[in-house]
């Protein structure tokens, strides 16, 4: 399979299957020196496993981290690091039948036809548990990012219907609820709204959002490596996205430009913006203002309703699909879309030191 790599000087790699023996990633590029341990990775990681409330999976799993290589007296050797979490209580019969079938909103009819062979248990390499790796090397891109002061923060601003008015966050408030939502009345109403939709046998989508403060300006480039373009690609390369936004997004659209500009002003000798409508993004390169980033994020595809398909011999047919699903996948998503967003400005970060002449004289002292 090709495409299960990301990045140009720090790279991850993910492997490992739902339902296979195990899932994880190596990740190359990461400097020497780097303080590392499995607790750091285990704590993203319990942001993200399964079973923790009544709105995701009742699939158990301590997703528990095993660093196998990369990592020696508590840093990092600048080797590859590859990271592993045992699957201990995967139930592949629960996908049996599906074999004979194609789940709607799933990728088993495109995996069939790209690879003529699928692996049927649970979505295999397609399965939201592939999301493992990505939030294991996000926890090194994140603790990298921390040295600098660059600091991400990912949260649930809505849930159908319900959303985070940006004037009421609270910070405080966001690991207080199952649904990693800012504000106490909205999760609470949007509680009430995920109790209501399992009870019809149906599941929700909703928008995630993504703060990125302590950035300098420069990082990307202005053509074909965008630092927005690279986020976007890392955002949507997470199974359940089907939008990303920067910034005002699609709201650009129906703005003027004297509204959509934003001003630059000087401060204490600082340059910086009055508004950030542009999301903290130029040209494909950071100005120094927070990047803001936005993502929408599609219902969970296994619903318990009857459904209509086809199988495999092109009939169609009936199915209720069976097994432990999510009613919603956006609480679950958050620290995942925060990862990504951090590998994406981890990379751009090394990237950045080719870029100017006297910045290298500088580094080899000359």
């Amino acid at each position: 399979m090709f495409g299960s790599t990301i990045g140009n000087i720090f790279k991850i790699t993910t492997w490992g299957e739902s339902h296979g023996k195990g899932l994880g990633v190596v990740v190359d590029g990461c400097p020497a020196g780097l303080p590392l341990s499995e607790e750091d990775i285990q704590i993203f990681l319990n942001r993200r496993k399964p079973g923790q409330s009544p709105y995701s999976t009742p699939r158990s799993e301590a997703d528990q981290v095993e660093i196998l290589s990369g990592v020696f007296d508590g840093k990092t050797t600048g080797t590859p690091i590859s990271m592993m979490v045992w699957n201990k209580t995967a139930r592949s019969s629960d996908y049996s039948e599906i074999a004979s079938y194609y789940r709607p909103g799933h990728a088993d009819y495109t995996f069939d036809e790209k690879y003529g062979f699928r692996d049927y248990r649970g979505g295999g390499r397609s399965s939201g548990r592939e999301t493992i790796g990505r939030v294991a090397a996000g926890a090194i891109a994140s603790k990298f990012l921390n040295s600098f002061g660059i600091k991400l923060q990912a949260y649930t601003r809505s849930i159908g219907p319900v959303i985070v008015d940006e004037t009421a966050l609270d910070f405080d408030e966001l690991y207080k609820n199952p649904l990693n939502m800012p504000n106490a009345a909205s999760a609470e109403k949007a509680e009430i709204l995920l109790r209501d939709m399992m009870a019809d046998k149906d599941s929700i989508g909703g928008t995630i959002d993504c703060i990125i403060t302590g950035l300098p300006a420069g990082l990307g480039e202005p053509v074909f490596e965008k630092l927005d373009a690279n986020l976007a690609k890392a955002v949507m390369s997470i199974g359940s996205v089907k939008g990303v936004e920067i910034g005002d997004g699609f709201l650009a659209a129906n703005a003027y430009g004297s509204e959509n500009n934003d001003a630059f002003i000087s401060e204490e000798g600082h340059i910086t913006k009055r508004t950030n409508h542009a999301g903290g993004i130029l040209g494909g390169m950071s100005d120094g203002s927070p990047i803001r980033i936005r993502a929408a994020i599609k219902p969970t595809p296994s619903i318990f309703r009857t459904q209509q398909t086809v199988n495999n011999s092109g009939e169609n047919i009936e199915i209720q699909i069976k097994g432990r699903h999510d009613p919603v996948i956006v609480p679950r998503a958050v620290v995942v879309l925060e990862s990504m967003a951090a590998i994406t400005i981890m990379d751009a970060l090394l990237a950045n030191m080719t870029s100017r002449m006297d910045k290298i004289l500088e580094f080899y002292h000359v």
